[in-house]
């Protein structure tokens, strides 16, 4: 039995939709044929008229086609005043959209951070996440919306989110398997580790070897503005293009899986009090903290000390 699926996209870049397009194993439409997964509508993918598209979307909405998975990349975007009309399709605000499709989906799926908390939109549009405003529960659809299937919307967030989870997802909910959720509405299967796992500069951040500028091998955490050791989220376990992540090419987590994603300060500081930063990972005590990092720093070994890259 294939799986009806409505791509909708409302105020993004579109980065999610190109994140799965560079799947690779399987591809897209390797993957669709394996999990018999039709899709109604994707921007992308779709090549029926617009006269086309809205008889679709009123047969899902009628009730006289089955709609098992709507996926929504972008901020829902209520401006002005919460009419809407700052995004419009067919002359019609695309948040009436999505409510009429919600009300119909077996499940609802939000890619992206902008989907699922908001995300990168201008506050003048009035964004919102699909359930979430930041970290409030509420959004759009409010706090207490469950799909046909009786589940709130799975979140999948990243700026872009990687292809492995939305191919995970979709083939989960394809194959009935069920999708642990975390206080965020994250699937635990991926959010449920840190960015920090994994990371190559793990022995660096022990030993407190940090880093004042970029190009060399240590820790970035204590001085550039990395938040791999507060981020839920695979990306030093699922390497983009199976090959790398942010921090090991040397670049500072953003945290963009996390719902409070973009910060209102530099990305490239960290923000601190007494060199010790402000935001520590979940569960530390300060003291004990500062008092670990002084020794650890007085025992980092030489070949940790001696790290420089370039003459």
């Amino acid at each position: 039995m294939s799986l009806n699926l409505f791509w909708l996209q409302l105020g993004a870049c579109g980065g999610d939709t190109m994140s799965l397009l560079s799947a690779e194993s399987p591809d897209i439409l390797e993957l669709f044929g394996q999990l018999d997964v039709n899709p109604l509508w994707h921007p992308s993918l779709s090549a029926p008229s617009p006269k086309e598209r809205r008889q679709t979307v009123e047969a899902i909405v009628n009730g006289e086609v089955p709609l098992d998975v709507l996926v929504v990349e972008g901020s829902v975007i209520r401006g002005p005043g919460g009419t809407g009309m700052y995004d419009v399709s067919d002359g019609r605000p695309k948040k009436d959209l999505l409510a009429a499709l919600a009300n119909m989906a077996g499940y609802v799926v939000a890619v992206g951070t902008c989907a699922c908390y908001g995300g990168v939109a201008d506050p003048s549009v009035e964004p919102t996440g699909l359930q979430f405003q930041r970290e409030a529960r509420g959004g759009f659809l409010g706090p207490d919306f469950k799909s046909l299937a009786g589940l709130p919307v799975v979140n999948l967030p990243g700026c872009p989110c990687h292809t492995d989870i939305m191919a995970g997802a979709l083939s989960a909910l394809a194959s009935g398997v069920a999708l642990n959720l975390d206080e965020y509405q994250r699937p635990v299967n991926w959010y449920g580790m840190m960015v920090h796992q994994g990371c190559t500069r793990n022995e660096y951040h022990e030993y407190r070897v940090e880093e004042n500028d970029f190009g060399e091998k240590g820790c970035l955490f204590f001085y550039k503005g990395c938040r791999g050791p507060l981020t839920h989220g695979p990306c030093n376990k699922l390497l983009w293009n199976g090959r790398t992540s942010k921090t090991r090419i040397g670049a500072p987590c953003f945290g963009c899986t996390e719902p409070n994603f973009p910060q209102p300060y530099p990305f490239f500081k960290t923000r601190n009090i007494e060199g010790i930063p402000i935001e520590l990972p979940s569960g530390l005590n300060r003291a004990h903290y500062m008092a670990y990092k002084g020794m650890a720093a007085a025992a980092a070994p030489d070949r940790l000390k001696d790290r420089k890259t370039h003459i």
